[in-house]
């Protein structure tokens, strides 16, 4: 019996990288027909920055608005992205846009928000871009790593790309 796929979790950090990865994640919900959940975990901001940005912004409101518009930003790449990808698509293609059941922008510790989000939203295989360091090597980044240790569901990285 072969596995069913029908809820795939797409993670996004929003680098070059994850354009190619979202392209995996979009072939393999037309071949199964899978819904398609799309999620960008924004790390916490550290104590030093918090305690930097109160330094320069005595004002909660002001440091609240702050906080909220460094969310805002970080969708509105987002949503700015998903529009170019789906109409760069060729025009057979742009049909698997009605798979993608949610967008999510959250904050958190990646690793520990993709496994939780996969489970609640009964996602059968995460997908999610690999880092490039140095010259021409491909290493997993750390969020990869520790998915990779930790899932109960297959796991797909892709590997970065040059073009």
């Amino acid at each position: 019996m072969q596995p069913t796929v029908t809820h795939i979790l797409f993670t996004t950090d929003l680098s070059t990288n994850s354009t190619f990865a979202l392209r995996h994640a979009a072939s393999m919900a037309k071949a199964t027909g899978a819904k398609l959940h799309v999620l960008h975990v924004s790390e916490p901001m550290s104590e030093d920055a918090k305690v930097t940005l109160q330094m320069f912004m005595q004002d909660k409101t002001s440091r609240q608005n702050a906080m909220k518009t460094r969310t805002e930003h970080v969708k509105a790449i987002l949503t700015e992205r998903q529009k170019t990808f789906w109409a760069e698509l060729p025009p057979e293609d742009r049909g698997i846009r009605d798979q993608v059941q949610s967008i999510e922008v959250t904050e958190g510790y990646p690793a520990e928000v993709i496994l939780r989000r996969a489970k609640e939203l009964g996602c059968d295989l995460i997908v999610l871009g690999a880092h490039n360091h140095g010259l021409s090597q491909t290493f997993l980044g750390s969020v990869a790593k520790r998915v990779l240790r930790r899932a109960t569901i297959p796991t797909l990285v892709v590997p970065y790309r040059d073009d």
